[in-house]
């Protein structure tokens, strides 16, 4: 539309140049040339910028959550790096902004008429094809050795409205991380289909009623729908299927704010040709101004 819009305006402009004689030239056909010429410009610019780099360069993106703070604070804006996944696949720990399965939606208004998804997400990748990923009480696996994960985070919000989506948080104490209940996951496969399965000394994707006004710092009691499983002989059986490896094609995506993140552990997998970028740096507010890793 702003190149269009922009057209428009060149196109009534240039017929007056073109007709102004030589000797009637004045003020206002030298400010009708400045004007077809920086509409030019702009609509280069345009061109470049929404058809070339938007789509296969670079894109922003607003952070809506807190669900990757501190590496991520909610409002910043990030540059994505859309490029690089064209000659490359997503690595361990990158800051991925992909397009989220269904299973994923917060509310029914992130779904378009279609039922598909029309909001994108950011998360770090943990797992990539053939990684066998499992939490034991919280601390993460990886093909059967613990993985170092700096960037991870137990916090609490420090907001007085806690029903709306959280804005600031703190880090927990020590102390207070003890208190937390540290749920396992593993990928399991279940009837046929892998499918993320949390699971503690008392049940495994157990249903649990999920708010109206559901965020995702209620995130680590809540399982897509789809995947819960409600009768407790089938959740003894779910908890001792072996952990399965991510498939091909697909990969496993989690917050570093990892108790206020509802991600793969909730909802499963991304398919590859879902995944839009890497995150490079923060570009705003200037103050948080920095590389993301």
């Amino acid at each position: 539309m702003f190149v269009v819009i922009l057209s428009v305006i060149r196109i009534l402009v240039h017929p007056f140049l073109l007709k102004t004689a030589v000797h009637k030239r004045t003020v206002g056909y030298a400010f009708g040339k400045f004007v077809n010429e920086m509409l030019d410009a702009f609509i280069y610019a345009g061109v470049f910028v929404f058809m070339l780099i938007r789509p296969f360069g670079v894109q922003a993106f607003l952070i809506p959550s807190g669900s990757m703070w501190p590496t991520l604070y909610v409002n910043d804006f990030i540059v994505a790096n859309k490029a690089v996944y064209r000659y490359s696949d997503p690595k361990v720990n990158d800051i991925v902004v992909f397009r989220p399965p269904t299973t994923a939606r917060l509310s029914n208004d992130q779904v378009d008429e279609q039922g598909e998804m029309k909001v994108d997400f950011i998360k770090r990748c943990i797992g990539t094809p053939g990684d066998l990923i499992e939490l034991r009480k919280g601390v993460l696996y990886r093909n059967g050795q613990k993985a170092d994960e700096p960037n991870k985070a137990y916090s609490e919000c420090t907001d007085q409205h806690p029903e709306a989506e959280c804005q600031n948080f703190r880090m927990l104490t020590p102390d207070e991380k003890k208190g937390l209940t540290m749920a396992s996951f593993k990928l399991v496969k279940y009837h046929d289909k892998i499918i993320p399965l949390n699971y503690d000394s008392q049940d495994a994707n157990a249903h649990s009623p999920r708010p109206e006004n559901f965020t995702e710092a209620m995130s680590p009691y809540h399982v897509a729908e789809e995947f819960e499983i409600n009768d407790p002989d089938e959740q003894v059986k779910a908890k001792a299927l072996p952990a399965e490896k991510v498939p091909p094609g697909y990969y496993l995506m989690m917050g570093d704010n990892r108790n206020n993140s509802f991600d793969g552990r909730g909802w499963g997998l991304v398919p590859r040709d879902w995944i839009i970028g890497r995150s490079e740096f923060v570009w705003f507010p200037i103050s948080r101004m920095h590389q993301t890793r």
